[in-house]
């Protein structure tokens, strides 16, 4: 597997205003430079006659988790039958070759295949070229077609998954013109959850901030009247260990509520998936916490379906007394 590296661009969350504002224009840009590839994809100078070359339909060409990139493609036949080819990953002036390996295939019919491990990709469309160097010394250049498919099927995954560690998007999209090009989008600032724990006294969140820096609040927000309740949370760089507050939850009022999270501005969650429905990939029971206090507190820590974390608690030590 061959590992591409790209230079990392971090920027500090702007605001809201600021923010919408650079998505419209970065949708824009997006659009741009997808037909700007789309015109220079079906050849060019560099095919020596100024020849425009068909496009290749891969056999195969996917992205896993934004970062693995899986193509391959019939291997020319004679005369353009390649001695070397490789496959080209670029941007403007950025420019990045993955080597093309020769495999045999049960139909008979030879393949030209690659994986690369793609990193930091840059916001923006990537040219995807196949360049081949056939015995008669001619370099020949191709653009990869995208597969003509129906609607995604329904599947307990999407086609496409952020980078879990970046948060980074990267997804094979198709040009005006039908030519296959990477679309890199950065991620916002997210809070992402990696593990929460329960215990007997409570539970304790495991996360971590990407694309952003470290918040120095968190809190709990109960849903339908908004009230807030402060959550003790301890930073180590972008990672973050944070204590559900279960007593001043079951305590701000008589009764079940569901509880989300915050870290700053940013939700708490589980975003960095391909997961199309954490709430039924995830299910979770609901538990009896006995806090330091004594209090009794029924709670369910769980997953929306969008993949945000939530908490629902009820003081149950009234109750409990009753009953005994």
């Amino acid at each position: 597997m061959q590992r591409i590296g790209f230079t990392s661009s971090r920027l500090p969350g702007p605001p809201p205003l600021v923010r919408r504002v650079l998505a419209a224009a970065r949708s824009a840009r997006f659009r741009l430079e997808r037909a700007t590839a789309g015109r220079m994809g079906h050849g060019g100078p560099a095919d020596g006659a100024g020849r425009s070359r068909p496009l290749l339909t891969p056999v195969h060409l996917s992205l896993r988790d934004s970062r693995t990139l899986n193509l391959a493609i019939v291997a020319p036949p004679a005369p353009e039958g390649a001695d070397r080819a490789r496959l080209l990953i670029t941007r403007g002036p950025r420019r990045l070759a993955v080597p093309l390996a020769h495999e045999p295939h049960t139909g008979g019919t030879p393949l030209l295949t690659a994986t690369a491990t793609l990193r930091d990709m840059r916001d923006g469309v990537w040219r995807l070229t196949v360049e081949t160097r056939g015995a008669d010394g001619r370099v020949r250049r191709h653009g990869l077609a995208t597969a003509e498919s129906g609607p995604p099927p329904a599947t307990p995954t999407a086609p496409h998954a952020p980078d879990p560690l970046t948060g980074t998007l990267v997804r094979v999209v198709r040009s005006r013109s039908g030519r296959a090009v990477l679309q890199a989008t950065r991620s916002r600032p997210r809070a992402e959850l990696v593990r929460f724990v329960p215990s007997g006294d409570g539970i304790t969140v495991h996360g971590r901030l990407v694309a952003g820096s470290p918040a120095g609040r968190a809190e709990a927000v109960r849903r339908r009247d908004g009230v807030v309740v402060p959550a003790e949370v301890a930073w180590q760089g972008s990672a973050f260990t944070l204590r559900v507050p279960l007593g001043a939850m079951a305590g701000a009022g008589t009764g079940q509520w569901v509880w989300d999270f915050r870290l700053g501005p940013h939700p708490l969650g589980r975003w960095l998936s391909d997961v199309r429905d954490p709430a039924a990939a995830y299910p979770t029971p609901f538990r009896v916490f006995a806090l330091p206090g004594g209090a009794l507190v029924r709670a369910h820590a769980h997953f929306t379906a969008s993949g945000a974390f939530a908490v629902t608690c009820w003081d149950i030590t009234a109750v409990t007394e009753e009953t005994s």
